[in-house]
């Protein structure tokens, strides 16, 4: 494959890094992985370090290209919930370590994803959104609905509440797995953590991380270049209070 690919983890206003970021590029297949500690809960750090693990062991015991995308995303996530919930086991259900995943594997041409809560995959193609995962929130279900406004749900009082995670509760949580998207020469995958959108537009994510120009080895600017300058307008946007920033991308060039 011929993929331009970075990432980029800031601490942002907090003590503590709790996100968790990864890409992995063989010959044939790319994981785009991003996993964010929950706050207010026990060992969030944790809970998304194994997360990782987990996840990046599992691919890279695969068979490459994977046969079946969409059973091993699946899976993945499972496993790394199972090893989250008993990290927490001895503790109290709403003490227990928990986090957010969102994993974007890009193969033959096209890319699969999955995740839990509000770590985003977004899609972007010269310098326009194509796609992006919805989150796991009331609030997405009130911007989805048209009840309230982008601008709104940036503000919003409960924006930071997800529905869903992995750890906590045993029961397997609710996981949304794309099906296959075709990939076009410049097209840009991104997953990050809430650190990261909150702070910035998605209109304003496309245009700077997909607009003309940007694929290595032209004039453009470097993908990792772009991507640690959008993370630190949005530590800075988002003040002394910002949350981890974090996020992993990749340009398809083949």
């Amino acid at each position: 494959m011929r993929v331009e690919y970075t990432d980029v983890s800031l601490v942002g206003g907090r003590e503590e890094n709790q996100d968790r970021v990864a890409a992995v590029v063989t010959d044939n297949a790319a994981l785009l992985l991003i996993a964010d500690g929950m706050g207010g809960h026990a060992n969030g750090a944790r809970a998304a370090e194994i997360t990782r693990e987990i996840v990046l062991d599992a691919f890279g015991h695969a068979t490459q290209p994977l046969f079946d995308p969409l059973g091993f995303l699946h899976l993945a996530l499972g496993r790394a919930h199972e090893e989250v919930v008993k990290l927490g086991a001895p503790l109290p259900l709403e003490q227990r370590p928990r986090a957010t995943c969102a994993l974007c594997l890009v193969q033959q041409g096209a890319s699969w994803w999955a995740h839990v809560g509000d770590s985003r995959i977004y899609h972007l193609r010269g310098g326009a959104l194509v796609s992006r995962s919805r989150d796991h929130s009331h609030v997405e279900v009130l911007l989805r609905e048209g009840l309230i406004t982008a601008e709104q749900a940036h503000t919003h009082p409960h924006r930071n509440f997800v529905e869903c995670c992995l750890g906590g509760d045993p029961i397997l949580p609710d996981m949304a797995i794309a099906r296959r998207r075709p990939l076009t020469s410049g097209d840009v995958l991104m997953v990050c953590t809430d650190g990261l959108w909150s702070g910035l537009q998605d209109a304003e994510i496309a245009a700077e991380l997909s607009g003309p120009g940007g694929s290595s080895g032209s004039a453009g600017v470097p993908l990792q270049e772009k991507l640690l300058e959008l993370g630190q307008r949005a530590v800075t946007r988002n003040g002394t209070a910002s949350d981890n920033t974090s996020a992993a991308a990749l340009r398809w060039l083949s």
